[in-house]
């Protein structure tokens, strides 16, 4: 998993896994899911994220993460 932000363009990209969207629908205004062939949600991307997300307040936590991939 990866998280990007793209200042240029003000978006933030949640990538979940490897692959070439193929397939997008818009959740809400501004939040956009793509989707690989096989209807695997790859990313999630904000737009407009600065207004959207308090970017100095950005924490990832992978707690439980580990045992979830070992299972």
């Amino acid at each position: 998993m990866q998280i990007k932000y793209s200042p240029d363009t003000d978006a933030l990209i949640i990538q979940l896994r490897e692959g070439k969207p193929v397939d997008s629908v818009d959740l809400a205004e501004g939040i956009i899911a793509h989707y690989s062939k096989d209807k695997k949600i790859l990313e999630i991307e904000i737009l407009d994220a600065s207004k959207v997300v308090q970017m100095n307040e950005l924490n990832v936590s992978l707690k439980g993460a580990q045992a979830a991939l070992v299972a």
